[in-house]
């Protein structure tokens, strides 16, 4: 197995730790795995094409779900000139 998949794996494995450990953990968690995720991803891509890329962010976007609802809520609000929380833009 290519060092890309198996870091893929060892990826998803540490997603899954994490998914066990306490709430109060999971949204620092969830930061770490998309910066580590983020390399990973290009990595795969890079290595086996568009492919097994999309392959891969749909398996990484099934695990982080919430992180990507929140970030797509919020593009859509800014997008829609609704601004911040707080009343800036």
């Amino acid at each position: 197995m290519n060092a890309d998949l198996v870091a893929l794996c060892v990826w998803v494995v540490v997603a899954s730790i994490i998914g066990f450990l306490p709430s109060r953990y999971h949204w620092r968690g969830a930061a770490a795995l998309v910066l580590a995720g983020i390399p990973v991803l290009g990595w795969v891509t890079w290595e086996h094409g568009p492919v097994y890329g999309v392959a891969a962010f749909v398996a990484g976007t099934s695990i982080l779900r919430w992180p990507v609802l929140r970030l797509l809520r919020w593009l859509r609000r800014v997008l829609e000139g609704k601004g911040n929380r707080d009343g800036t833009a």
